[in-house]
């Protein structure tokens, strides 16, 4: 069934338990996050974000995602992660997306505020969800690495204004954590996790998980996080799936494919026993 964020992450903060979103730009990632989460009945966040658009459209995802949503007995919510543009948030609004993320982290407080603001009254008369992010979580290489991160951490004093003055439904916070790979082990700042969640009402969010250790992820979400944001793993694991199909001897394209949903499934059926999402679909 279709959901929105509210639907699914309300429950998991209540009950100290997180959804993941996978990110999806193959029918196979589809397939194998969808397989998943039927098996374990746990809530699932599937969509994808606007630097991965070369990768799959707006529209591709949507129609991949979409018409088995609607037939699923989980909760799916279809998300639109990292939008940058107001007008990519609002054509993925009117495909059909369920949820969306506005991403101002990189302006300034107030403008952030401001154009969060705005974007959450047009999605909340469409029924739709927005998640905003406070602080800044860069990427662990490239152009979006960050000289300093600690910088860019969420401020614990600016937390419950933001939420207060855009009227997000969840918040994506900035503690140590970062998109893509990382190169050494990440330091979560757990105790500021803690000190957000007490400052605001709304579900917190934890972007860059993939590569964070299993103690890592028990430890956010007893501190408070309900949501956590996975691809680098799955990205990974359908190469993966590739190669054992390779090795296996198969030489053609739609054989390889059972080798890729097995291992993109393994992995997100491994996080959402993580997560403790299974068997929580209502």
């Amino acid at each position: 069934m279709l959901a929105n964020l509210n639907d699914v992450l309300r429950p998991a903060k209540e009950q100290h338990y997180a959804v993941g979103l996978f990110n999806s730009v193959t029918l196979e990632m589809t397939d194998a996050i969808f397989n998943a989460a039927e098996k374990l009945n746990a809530p699932v966040i599937m969509g994808t974000a606007e630097i991965l658009l070369p990768s799959a459209s707006l529209a591709a995802v949507a129609d991949m995602v979409r018409n088995r949503a609607m037939h699923s007995h989980v909760p799916v919510v279809l998300h639109y992660d990292h939008g940058l543009t107001f007008e990519k948030c609002m054509e993925a609004m009117k495909l059909g997306f369920t949820s969306i993320m506005y991403d101002c982290s990189t302006a300034s407080y107030e403008e952030n505020v401001s154009r969060l603001a705005e974007m959450v009254k047009i999605a909340h008369a469409m029924g739709v969800t927005v998640e905003g992010e406070l602080g800044h979580v860069g990427d662990n290489e490239g152009a979006g690495k960050l000289t300093k991160p600690s910088d860019y951490y969420t401020k614990v004093d600016q937390a419950a204004d933001f939420v207060s003055r855009t009227g997000v439904d969840a918040l994506a916070i900035a503690v140590g954590n970062a998109h893509g790979d990382y190169k050494f082990p990440p330091k979560l700042d757990f105790e500021r996790i803690s000190e957000i969640a007490a400052a605001v009402d709304v579900p917190l969010v934890l972007h860059g998980g993939s590569g964070l250790s299993d103690n890592d992820f028990r430890e956010a979400i007893r501190r408070g996080i309900a949501k956590v944001n996975i691809f680098t793993d799955i990205n990974k694991a359908q190469v993966r799936g590739m190669r054992q199909a390779m090795d296996a001897g198969v030489t053609a394209a739609s054989d390889m494919v059972p080798y890729e949903v097995e291992a993109i499934q393994s992995v997100v059926e491994t996080k959402m026993h993580l997560f403790s999402s299974e068997g929580h679909a209502v």
